[in-house]
């Protein structure tokens, strides 16, 4: 039933309402009729069929389920763009300073800043534009094709044609000019493979993109789109569907292993290329390096907590785990503070400026001894040396120093015979010098067999002048197109760096000359130069 005002009803009442709703359904009673004289169907449910309250129908109807609203004058038209109302002849009072006319003020103006305003000259009074104003409806407001003349689209289909047919054209004069140095070469059918091969390279696949331009894409922006305009901070960019798949760096089938599943790739797919030309070095990279390293030690810190009794889950409560962390870590170094003092106050510290005792010093007590003439003790008693659990002082093979005292290239040997072998017998001073003779002998053949040696020829450098030739003797650059060349090196630079500037239409020419070749030569980054992040 399509009622509003739900009214007191008595349990008679009710019941004889249901069994008419009932009867509706059923087809035995007529349908309920609106105020306009529409039937209702009755198998609509309650809640869509009962208006609101606060519209306080008196009778059933549907008509809140309708746009019920009136609807203001919404216009599909757009603004008539560059209509002129009037034409004044003369300066008007309240016009442009600027231009004269009586829609804008001179701030508004649109017009070529004049030296001397038409306020003061009467002179070239601009026209009144046409002000309208459109009450335009939720979806005309939002449609950014509104005002769109279609047919002005002509005008890109037919640039496009022009530029096909001046291909076509091109194609077909070059295809005229082979054919005519054909006929007029009588080669046989040499010069006819090689004509079909020269026709085939006179096809220019358009669509084919520089490589030096797409090396672009694997670049570190430091400006981030977001939802509010802004932007965040250096961050790696996301990957574009120009970039290269991190599963296709490298289709050697033993590199690196890619899980197609988890989109996952752990180790280098390039562990021999130049890192300063990667931008993709494995998942393990990311993972051990930055915030990465310290979430795993808070996971690591979390699940040792739990471990021990303390109530204490990452997941669960992620703000109290990293406050615990953070709590662990002060007073972990505060610990090791505390221990570093209490060593320092029970052994000292060599390091401070405090004055040593000066009986550490010298070494003095009040123990008094006395000796003879022969240096016995007649009175006191003799220091007692400690002693370590390892031997000391003992001289074995009739050495008469311990292994140890000596050192010569980086090896210990015995100071009494120079020895470098442990447990070898003593030779004495003869054996140091018959070691001494040996190494003269042997350098003396060394310098003997260099000398005999001849001397190896010099290779001589090859630098290339163009691609794939030699540079001869004779090469005089000019300075003048050599100045040309370097600027348009670097202008290719900025435009590779900056992917908005590539045009659509690029022509290549593969003709380099000398000049454009040693250009890329002065300006190519060498990866061995230790210098090269202070090259300009």
């Amino acid at each position: 039933m399509a009622t509003a005002s739900v009214a007191f009803k008595s349990r008679e009442d009710h019941r004889k309402q249901i069994e008419l709703e009932e009867a509706r359904k059923a087809g035995l009673a007529p349908a309920e009729v609106d105020e306009d004289g529409k039937e209702i169907n009755p198998h609509i449910p309650q809640y869509m069929s009962s208006a609101p309250w606060y519209l306080n129908s008196e009778k059933p109807s549907l008509k809140h389920q309708r746009k019920w609203k009136s609807d203001p004058n919404y216009t599909k038209s757009w603004y008539d763009r560059g209509a002129k109302i009037f034409q004044a002849e003369k300066y008007r009072k309240g016009a442009c300073q600027n231009c004269g006319a009586m829609t804008h003020n001179a701030k508004a103006c649109m017009d070529r800043p004049r030296k001397v305003g038409a306020q003061y000259t009467n002179k070239n009074i601009a026209p009144d534009e046409k002000i309208e104003s459109f009450e335009l409806d939720y979806d005309g407001k939002r449609d950014r094709w509104n005002g769109y003349d279609p047919s002005t689209y002509h005008r890109v289909i037919d640039l496009y044609e022009a530029k096909e047919d001046a291909r076509k054209k091109y194609l077909k004069e070059q295809q005229l000019k082979k054919l005519e140095e054909k006929n007029n070469n009588e080669k046989g059918d040499d010069a006819t493979s090689d004509g079909e091969e020269e026709e085939d390279d006179l096809r220019v696949d358009e669509a084919k993109v520089d490589e030096s331009r797409q090396m672009d894409f694997a670049k570190v922006e430091k400006r981030v789109r977001t939802t509010g305009g802004g932007s965040t901070g250096t961050v790696r960019n996301l990957r574009i569907r120009e970039d290269t798949a991190k599963y296709l760096l490298n289709l050697d089938v033993n590199s690196a292993h890619y899980d197609p599943k988890t989109r996952s790739m752990r180790e280098d797919p390039l562990p021999d290329a130049d890192p300063n030309d990667k931008f993709y070095l494995g998942d393990n990279q990311y993972r051990n390096s930055g915030q990465a390293l310290e979430f795993k030690q808070l996971n690591i810190h979390s699940w040792e907590a739990f471990d021990k009794g303390q109530d204490m889950h990452m997941q669960a409560a992620p703000s109290q785990a990293e406050l615990l962390y953070k709590s662990f870590q002060v007073a972990k170094e505060k610990l090791k503070s505390q221990t570093k003092d209490t060593i320092m106050d029970k052994y000292g510290n060599a390091a401070t400026e405090d004055e040593i005792p000066m009986e550490l010093l010298l070494g003095q007590s009040e123990r008094q001894v006395e000796y003879d003439r022969a240096g016995r003790i007649i009175k006191g008693q003799e220091v007692i040396l400690p002693k370590s659990k390892y031997e000391e002082d003992v001289h074995a093979n009739n050495h008469t120093s311990v292994w140890g005292s000596y050192w010569k290239d980086h090896q210990w040997g015995y100071k009494c015979c120079q020895q470098i072998i442990r447990n070898s017998y003593c030779t004495g001073s003869a054996g140091i010098e018959a070691a001494e003779a040996a190494l003269d002998l042997m350098k003396a053949n060394i310098a003997r067999k260099e000398a005999s040696e001849e001397s190896p020829k010099k290779v001589e450098e090859k630098r290339m002048a163009s691609w794939g030739t030699d540079i001869p003797e004779d090469l005089e650059l000019n300075e003048e197109a050599l100045a040309n060349a370097l600027k348009k090196e670097d202008l290719s630079r900025r435009e590779e760096k900056d992917e908005r500037k590539r045009k659509y239409n690029v022509k290549y020419n593969n003709d380099v000359t000398p000049e454009e070749m040693e250009a890329y030569r002065m300006k190519r980054v060498h990866h061995e130069d230790p210098m090269k992040d202070f090259l300009g």
